[in-house]
């Protein structure tokens, strides 16, 4: 799974990286602050590729890719309050096509998440001689996972359009745009910290994915790219409050602190 991330890179700098014109960087995007610590139901950071709006009668124009704001946790159209995107911050490979939710996004909605690193918790063994205790917590180690060639990761996601129906027509607030990060069994390497890992798609992957006139059969091709290669360290257990954002988080600790 892929519950807290870190996106702190400028948006220039994401806007070089996957190609994007600068003035399809869309305002919001550039007054973001940057985070250590993303968490579901924030806005985040997402790469789409889709048609300009054209005026009425004009021929439609190509798509062109852009970057923009989503909120994570993804919200179906024929949902009836943005609430049950609080369930959805993650979409599971083996049930893309087939789950609701996900199939009409995953067919011509999918976009890419930039991070620059991700954080998963290991569950530990209890300490030696722990009293056990059906409300004992299983303490947990986080890590900060990373591309090992340090360049930016880009996260699998589809996103969605919803309607808030208590909203007038002409009212800008009325659209929203959700997103969910796809995630994948966990590699040999990340298997040891968690089942589950985010699926970062390798640059050869990125204009299939984006491209939405590649259809579901075309994007589950891609699905079994190999994933960039990644490296991890552990951090400190303050990013595990979500108050808690800064460089900081990004510190290695050892095993003997």
């Amino acid at each position: 799974m892929c519950g807290r991330y870190a996106s702190f890179r400028e948006a220039q700098d994401l806007a070089d990286a996957f190609a994007i014109d600068a003035a399809l960087v869309e305002p919001a995007v550039r007054e973001l602050a940057p985070s250590w610590n993303v968490a579901p139901t924030q806005d985040v950071r997402i790469v789409v590729e889709r048609a300009p709006k054209t005026g009425s009668g004009e021929p439609e124009a190509a798509p062109a890719r852009s970057l923009r704001l989503a909120r994570w946790g993804l919200v179906p159209s024929w949902a009836k309050d943005p609430s049950v995107g609080n369930r959805m911050i993650n979409a599971r490979v083996e049930s893309l096509a087939d789950k609701p939710a996900f199939a009409k996004p995953f067919a011509a909605r999918r976009c890419l998440v930039p991070a620059d690193g991700y954080y998963e918790w290991k569950k530990l063994q209890p300490a030696p001689g722990s009293a056990p205790s059906g409300r004992a917590r299983t303490p947990k180690q986080p890590f900060y996972i990373t591309p090992a060639d340090d360049d930016v990761a880009a996260l699998a996601g589809l996103y969605e359009f919803w309607r808030d129906p208590s909203r007038a027509a002409d009212d800008p607030r009325r659209w929203l745009v959700s997103v969910t990060i796809v995630t994948m069994p966990a590699s040999q390497d990340l298997a040891t910290i968690h089942d589950r890992m985010p699926l970062v798609l390798p640059r050869s992957a990125w204009d299939a994915w984006l491209d939405p006139s590649v259809g579901a059969e075309g994007a589950s091709a891609l699905l079994r790219a190999a994933p960039e290669p990644l490296r991890f360290r552990e951090v400190s257990s303050l990013v595990s409050n979500v108050n808690n954002d800064s460089p900081a988080l990004l510190e290695p600790v050892s095993q003997a602190s």
